[in-house]
């Protein structure tokens, strides 16, 4: 019995023994195995509230001061474009012509009622003028006078008739002709020739050149802050340019813009240089002597678009954490303004993330912010 305890006791002893060295074994096996990677260089931002507390923010973009969609009148083939998507054209420029065979038989027709109508008017004339002197001998009487002065009227009626026929169907053949009503640059074309064109659909479209102004919305609470003539601060992002305007127009309703009122704002002519139309712009409207109030919505953080990862159909951005490792952070997005988009969950103020990386970033690698 007593050598039985001793034999038992000697196992338990080896198998304790070789646990404890298998596991240190295990231990320096996992140590070797960490991977040792270079940090990758990032670029950060710190997450900033669209507040307006220093004024009326809002979201326009550039457009031209005049624009017209050009069409016509009449319905047809298009004969041929005299213009192409980026063509400066002058006023009275003929743009495009629309195939005008029938217009120009209907014109012939008028042409030849004209020829008859004052081939009768002659006989009416020659009539009349024969029969005033016969009355006047008192060869004719009062009733054959009344007659043919009456078929004289009815003759001029029908001659002025004709007349009127054709200037109707050359206005319409003008229509067939379509030309620029103002100077400016072709921005868009719509059909090309051999296309058929109806009454008033499109066919390019025309921005006038040299007069630029900038679209933007205000909301409801804050539409009665702002009045014409008001200064505003023009932010293009995409030209890293600022600009100072003038407030030109105030919408007076909403009813057609979602309930946001729009708002133009003039720029001036020495700072266009560089300025295209379609550039999203940031606006501020510095307003004095009024309490702010922020509401909600307006609080929101707004990030670069850039800095935003799309997978599958989640959203979300790189931040840092303690260990200065890249970590997702999944975020809920909103409007995009420009260049910059609105993130209603997932980010708090003032928070740290990264902008661009230069190399590939994934959970737990290893950053270095480029100073």
């Amino acid at each position: 019995m007593h050598m039985y305890t001793n034999r038992s006791s000697l196992l338990i002893a080896t198998f304790i023994t070789a646990s404890m060295l298998y596991s240190c074994s295990g231990n320096k096996t996992e140590q070797k195995n960490i991977p040792t990677e270079s940090p990758v260089i990032v670029t950060v931002a710190l997450a900033a509230s669209n507040d307006n507390s220093g004024g009326i923010n809002a979201s326009g973009q550039v457009e031209a001061s005049q624009t017209a969609n050009i069409s016509t009148r009449i319905m047809g083939y298009i004969t041929k474009l005299y213009v192409n998507t980026g063509d400066h054209v002058k006023q009275g420029q003929l743009l495009f012509t629309v195939n005008s065979t029938d217009i120009l038989a209907k014109r012939a027709q008028a042409d030849a009622m004209i020829a008859q109508a004052n081939a009768s008017l002659q006989n009416a004339q020659k009539d009349f003028d024969r029969f005033s002197v016969l009355y006047k001998q008192q060869s004719a009487s009062a009733k054959e006078l009344d007659n043919v002065t009456l078929q004289y009227n009815a003759a001029k009626a029908g001659s002025e008739a004709a007349r009127q026929m054709r200037n109707e169907v050359n206005a319409q053949l003008s229509y067939a002709n379509v030309t620029a009503p103002f100077s400016g640059i072709v921005t868009q074309k719509m059909l090309d020739a051999g296309n058929m064109v109806t009454p008033g659909s499109p066919v390019i479209t025309i921005e006038q050149t040299g007069n630029l102004q900038v679209s933007a919305t205000v909301g409801e609470s804050q539409i009665s802050r702002i009045k014409q003539g008001d200064e505003a601060v023009l932010n293009i992002r995409s030209i890293n340019k600022v600009i100072k305007g003038n407030i030109t127009q105030i919408s007076q309703s909403s009813q057609t813009s979602g309930g946001q009122y729009i708002i133009k704002i003039s720029i001036p002519a020495v700072d266009k240089d560089q300025v295209y139309a379609g550039m999203y712009v940031n606006v501020n409207i510095p307003v004095k002597g009024i309490v702010q109030t922020v509401s909600a919505n307006e609080n929101n953080i707004l990030v670069p678009v850039e800095s935003i990862i799309n997978k599958d159909q989640l959203t979300g951005l790189y931040t840092i954490s303690n260990n200065n490792t890249a970590m997702l952070r999944w975020v809920r997005l909103g409007k995009v303004y420009g260049n910059t988009v609105e993130v209603l969950s997932g980010l708090s103020k003032n928070e740290t993330f990264i902008v661009h990386a230069d190399g590939r970033l994934y959970n737990g690698i290893p950053v270095t912010i480029k100073k």
